[in-house]
């Protein structure tokens, strides 16, 4: 069954609960490393290690599950989230209250959980009511410390209706969609193997709130703000961006509908925060800009719509050539140039031409790529990491260019 994360903020807790909150935060982080670096890789040697530490069942049982699985201390930063298995999931609903959900945080001992209101996610409302009503199943909760608040992600299965057409067949529509930090999301969709229709989503909204938000609260804190007045221009940014995210997945699930037999097709960006190494100035905004989280809303909406959706191979996808399958390069203007003199592609806009391949490889044909790239992809500023950046210059005449798909890209706020 597929699932799905609702997603809610715990509304601002009393200075006692938000000891209690911290102090279970604190101690998972502890039995995790601990855990961690003794090796343990069996959950019977986990539970030897978590066993004294003052920690409610639902999240040691968690960290059994967890620890074993582990392979990479990359996984243990100070934002990661405090798991606990499904038993954690209790709460309840009264629409008389402010906050009309609310949920019983365990803790360690008899007696001693709390209740602490939810902002749930509104597009989330009706799954969050079937989840009270048992027509969801919960899966592992987590629960994420930010600098001014606490979040609470639950994990639900769920059933939908399949698609009434067979996603092998040959008159699927494959739509390719890049999801990137200049672009919000580049998509193009295939007939017959032909690009037609882009769409583009701009990113620009979203950076000049992140360059804001970065550089507003930075100067709160050097002129000591008082506390609420950082938190209130947090949460304003947040919500904001909350929106955009919102906002352009609608926008790319209803680009989806528009064609007969549709299937999104992503890049399985799993490790790609992991793997990025542009630099200090742009790891800090590729990092902070979440491309999981704009992938799971169009799942999320594209499931409900009763869309397909894939996720690919996401190497090299802004280096090579969709028409003849050369690894070229792309230049600091977004721009991806084909090398292949007996291709009739020379240049073409990058971010399209990473979105055609995308869709390409829906085709399990199309999962093989070179070994090794040719051309330097990444200008000196770092750039050009991200798998979509702005076009700037002047398409060539003897270039291929979006007036051959017959219409204009769409540009969405």
């Amino acid at each position: 069954m597929p699932t799905k994360t609702l997603e809610a903020t715990l509304a601002p807790p009393t200075a006692h609960k938000e000891r209690k909150l911290q102090q279970l935060h604190d101690l998972y982080h502890e039995g995790l490393h601990e855990s961690f670096e003794a090796g343990a890789d069996t959950q019977s040697a986990v539970n030897d290690i978590v066993t004294p530490y003052d920690l409610p069942y639902q999240v040691k049982d968690a960290l059994k599950n967890y620890v074993p699985s582990l392979d990479d201390a990359q996984e243990l930063s100070a934002n990661h989230p405090t798991r606990m298995v499904n038993r954690a999931a209790s709460f309840d609903y009264s629409e008389g209250r402010t906050h009309s959900y609310v949920w019983e945080v365990p803790q360690p001992g008899r007696g001693t959980n709390f209740w602490i209101p939810l902002r749930i996610n509104p597009e989330q409302e009706q799954l969050w009511a079937d989840l009270l009503a048992g027509n969801v199943l919960p899966g592992q909760l987590q629960l994420i410390q930010n600098r001014a608040s606490w979040k609470l992600h639950v994990s639900v299965e769920y059933s939908v209706e399949d698609s009434d057409y067979d996603t092998d067949s040959d008159d699927v529509t494959h739509i390719g969609l890049d999801i990137g930090e200049s672009s919000l999301i580049m998509g193009c969709a295939l007939r017959d193997g032909s690009p037609t229709r882009p769409l583009v989503c701009d990113g620009s909204r979203a950076k000049h709130l992140r360059k804001e938000m970065h550089t507003t609260l930075q100067r709160l804190q050097e002129r000591d703000a008082a506390e609420w007045r950082i938190d209130e221009r947090f949460d304003y940014y947040q919500n904001a961006l909350t929106d955009i995210v919102e906002k352009a997945s609608r926008q790319a699930v209803e680009y989806a509908r528009g064609f007969e037999k549709p299937m999104l097709v992503m890049e399985d960006l799993t490790y790609i925060r992991e793997s990025l190494d542009c630099g200090k100035f742009m790891n800090r905004r590729l990092h902070a800009w979440a491309f999981a989280r704009l992938q799971d809303r169009i799942e999320d909406k594209a499931r409900d719509a009763g869309i397909p959706v894939e996720y690919v191979n996401a190497a090299y996808t802004s280096q090579t050539c969709h028409e003849c399958g050369h690894i070229g390069y792309r230049d600091s203007g977004g721009e991806f140039h084909c090398t292949n003199d007996k291709c009739r592609v020379t240049t073409f806009e990058g971010d399209i031409n990473g979105a055609i391949n995308i869709a390409q490889r829906a085709d399990p044909w199309g999962e093989s790529v070179p070994l090794k790239p040719a051309g330097n992809d990444s200008p000196r500023d770092g750039s050009a990491c991200d798998s979509t950046t702005t076009h700037t210059e002047q398409s060539q005449p003897e270039q291929m260019t979006l007036s051959e798909f017959g219409s204009k890209p769409t540009a969405s706020d």
